[in-house]
């Protein structure tokens, strides 16, 4: 089995810059981005072989068990249309044995703790919607979802164009899509999967911005509905200020030019996509560095936050990208003031930096703040007790499920 030399690793970035080039000016930009990622997996790639490495990622897709739960299947339809894939898991009437059971208490499904929790006349039961970032869909949710399984109601769902939701109809017509539009999304899937009973809103990154858009358009819902909140890595604005940690110069001259390149790549998608296997070793470096922040991070994890980029195809980063500079929804922030809030990001995130959710907390002075070390972008695949924990408490003080011994 032959190794791959140190100039291999310099190919592969040229290889990979060469195709930003053909997509527009900013190839020497992107280059030194791309070549940057290339260095990082030089250590890997000297060692250990090509085929080896395919093999390795191979053998992590058939083993690791993330992304298995599922639940029972629904779709809501966007206000254009688009059906929205979203799946439910029910509480379950014997108890559940999850370990969040020991964390947050006894089963929350038994018959008596209901009443007590939503009276005696059987009403709807509190919901948990769980709403995805970026280029990741449901799944994303799977340590935080099979802690809670069969404790609480919960709904996952994927954002259009994302997982198993359909493309967005509006933007197969030419419409920009925007997180307003994701807003209006999240209240048609409330509307299908949740219709009655309160609410917990659960989202992280885009999914966190897609709360703040649901309530500029529907604060009577949030007023009259939701119980609380958690924020996950997310932003209420100014991303466009981020530096993504790279020198000032070199995220000004990506900023002049990426959503160009994005744009053009997303018109060559099947060629793009052909670059992408290409290049696996390329991107998984990019993804694992704006994913984490600690170094000793399960490999089966990290496969597993690869595999759920590299299923957005390359058309669909394209479309929603514009969105992110266009986001601010610091004004809709005081909506969620009367109920309990839970702001969690990680020290190292470099996508949604945690100064944006301690700008959030700013406005939100009674939340519970949370910046969790050696964690970045993907904390609740990295880090997924803490999340989960944070979670379990936030629904322990609003009575969803019981206090340990209660």
């Amino acid at each position: 089995m032959s190794e791959t030399s140190a100039e291999d690793v310099v190919a592969t970035a040229a290889v990979a810059a060469a195709g930003w080039r053909r997509a527009g000016v900013a190839g020497a930009a992107i280059g030194v981005i791309a070549a940057g990622a290339a260095a990082g997996v030089a250590v890997e790639r000297l060692t250990v072989g090509r085929g080896m490495r395919k093999k390795a990622r191979l053998a992590l897709d058939a083993s690791g068990p993330y992304g298995s739960l599922r639940g029972m299947p629904g779709r809501a339809v966007a206000d254009d249309g688009t059906e929205l894939y979203y799946e439910v898991d029910e509480i379950d009437p014997g108890g559940g044995t999850s370990r969040a059971a020991t964390r947050a208490g006894a089963a929350a499904g038994s018959g008596s703790r209901r009443r007590r929790l939503f009276g005696s006349k059987d009403p709807a039961p509190l919901t948990v919607v769980f709403s995805h970032g970026y280029c990741l869909g449901q799944d994303s949710w799977h340590f935080q979802r099979a802690a809670l399984r069969g404790l609480v109601r919960t709904v996952h769902w994927d954002q259009r164009s994302h997982g198993r939701s359909e493309r967005g109809r509006a933007q197969a017509d030419g419409v920009p899509v925007g997180i307003d539009q994701l807003g209006r999304d999240l209240r048609a899937v409330i509307d299908a999967a949740a219709p009655e009973g309160p609410l917990v809103l659960v989202g992280h990154s885009m999914g966190g911005m897609t709360m703040m858009a649901l309530a500029d358009r529907y604060p009577e819902l949030i007023r009259d509905r939701v119980a609380a909140v958690a924020f996950v890595g997310t932003s209420s604005g100014k991303l466009g200020e981020v530096n993504f940690g790279l020198p000032m110069a070199g995220v000004n001259a990506v900023r002049r030019v990426l959503p160009g390149v994005l744009k053009a790549l997303g018109s060559q998608a099947e060629l793009v996509e052909r670059g992408r296997r290409a290049t696996a070793d390329l991107f998984a470096g990019l993804i694992k560095r704006y994913s984490f922040g600690s170094r000793d991070v399960d490999p089966a994890v990290a496969r597993f936050a690869e595999r759920l980029i590299e299923s957005t195809p390359i058309d669909v980063v394209a479309e929603f990208y514009p969105a992110f500079t266009e986001h601010d929804k610091s004004g809709a922030l005081p909506a969620f003031r009367d109920i309990p809030v839970l702001i969690l990001a990680g020290d190292k995130d470099l996508v949604t930096p945690s100064s944006h959710s301690e700008a959030i907390a700013d406005e939100l002075p009674d939340a519970e703040l949370v910046i969790v070390p050696d964690a970045g972008h993907l904390v609740m695949l990295e880090h997924p007790e803490t999340v989960t924990d944070r979670l379990a408490d936030l629904l322990v003080r609003i009575g969803a499920v019981p206090a340990q011994g209660g």
